[in-house]
């Protein structure tokens, strides 16, 4: 074929697809829309998923995109610590399950004051730790004690268990709606963390020493059903917030909270049930005393 008749067979080629892009352009488009209609999907997700919330700040009302990630960091701490405790205690593992509630109470103190520390307190912190003090302290410690030693009762034991988890979703939907009507001073009700750490530490310690008689499963039983009770009820817990942390404090003080970390490491489980269990205690005897006060 002459030089000429390949130059016309080109140009019939390009008169019989005018305007039409050929394979690698066509490669090129289908690999840009692709692009744009991922970045598109991502940036739609992002918008439905995005937390918006009004909130004020310096007396004007604004919508605020994204929550804070330190503050909700050891919420998301707490709540894990929760559901180990909850799987720790269906494996048989129940010093491990205790040890995890005790560990998601310190993780729910801490969050509180990390937010306020750096000024990151929000509503979606304020609800989904609420919703982590549901997990770590309304069905952990019922379904480690249910798990131990409560479904040895039988049905007594479930109910009873399911009490204390109904007890702690009452406590804790009454405190949402209270917050800035009482004294900061006193919980109204034993806290639900507070309520935890005695059933954790009885289980603990009863574990610990094999306490398998029925005796003990009586008690058990009445020790979950009263801290369930207790929480839904209007008796006064002193709240330890009026405390003033930077104030100097005399020597003595100090060598007391050193004393008392050296008691707990020596039979952490005993300890912190008598120190919990005498918590407990003190609202209902704070409450006689007050009402068996003469009144002027």
């Amino acid at each position: 074929m002459t030089q000429d008749a390949r130059d016309q067979e080109h140009s019939n080629s390009d008169q019989s697809n005018p305007g039409q892009p050929d394979e690698a352009e066509q490669q090129d488009s289908a690999d840009q829309s692709e692009v744009v209609g991922n970045e598109d999907l991502a940036a739609a997700f992002l918008r439905e998923t995005e937390v918006v919330e009004e909130t004020v700040e310096d007396g004007k009302k604004i919508r605020r995109r994204g929550i804070y990630l330190l503050p909700n960091l050891f919420t998301t701490s707490a709540l894990f610590a929760g559901f180990f405790a909850v799987v720790a205690g269906i494996n048989g593992e129940f010093t491990s399950a205790a040890v995890a509630i005790f560990i998601a109470m310190v993780l729910d103190g801490l969050d509180g004051r990390v937010a306020r520390m750096t000024n990151t307190q929000s509503e979606f912190g304020a609800e989904y730790d609420s919703l982590a003090d549901m997990i770590s302290f309304g069905m952990a410690p019922a379904l480690v004690a249910f798990t131990w030693i409560l479904q040895d009762i039988g049905k007594t034991g479930w109910v009873v268990a399911f009490l204390y988890v109904a007890c702690a979703a009452l406590r804790l939907a009454r405190f949402n709606v209270q917050i800035g009507s009482v004294d900061k001073k006193w919980f109204i009700g034993l806290p639900s963390p507070s309520a935890a750490a005695l059933v954790a530490a009885s289980v603990w310690t009863f574990h610990s020493f094999d306490a398998d008689a029925f005796g003990f499963k009586l008690l058990m039983l009445v020790v979950v059903a009263a801290a369930g009770v207790l929480m839904v009820s209007n008796i006064r817990y002193y709240s330890f917030k009026d405390l003033d942390f930077k104030k100097p404090v005399p020597f003595v003080v100090l060598l007391a909270i050193v004393l008392a970390f050296v008691m707990i490491s020596v039979e952490p489980s005993v300890m912190l049930l008598l120190l919990f269990g005498t918590y407990v205690a003190s609202g209902p005897v704070l409450a006689v005393m007050r009402k068996a006060k003469p009144k002027n």
